[in-house]
């Protein structure tokens, strides 16, 4: 329960941070087109993690891609700086960016297993969803389950 409610902290605060870009993308959007598309991202990414945080578990590709494309956007940034495309001062940004990262792969939702009622073995969403579930009299299958970083698409088998 708590690490549910912690996710749901940093959600919001990522939702916040990225939402907070409107301003500078108004102001870009003339002098610097590229960036200004760039931070429409961050923007629309924000609004998902808002819609996100409401119900982690239903939301684990959106979390997914926001802590992956955080850590690609880090990279990137890094590799400018240190070949002095951009300045120095621009690493506190890849910073944040993996903090935000690593804390989203942390705190994130792994799929769910569960028992129907009838013995079944239910893998899927807890929200709503329909999970996919085997007999008691099936053949096992692996008692794996992926975290949510290891692939944004889950396997629908």
């Amino acid at each position: 329960m708590r690490r549910e409610q912690a996710l749901k902290v940093v959600l919001v605060v990522a939702r916040l941070l990225f939402a907070a870009m409107v301003y500078p993308m108004v102001l870009f959007a003339k002098q610097e087109p590229a960036l200004a598309m760039m931070l429409n991202l961050y923007v629309i990414l924000g609004i998902l993690l808002l819609l996100a945080s409401r119900d982690p578990s239903s939301h684990r590709s959106i979390i997914a891609f926001a802590a992956w494309s955080s850590f690609a956007h880090a990279a990137v940034m890094s590799f400018q700086a240190f070949r002095n495309f951009i300045a120095r001062g621009e690493l506190i940004g890849s910073g944040v960016l993996v903090i935000i990262g690593v804390a989203l792969i942390v705190l994130a939702p792994s799929q769910g297993v569960r028992r129907a009622g009838n013995g079944s073995r239910c893998v899927g969403s807890h929200s709503g969803k329909t999970p996919t579930c085997t007999s008691p009299s099936s053949k096992p299958k692996a008692e794996y389950t992926k975290p949510v970083g290891a692939s944004l698409i889950d396997n629908p088998s």
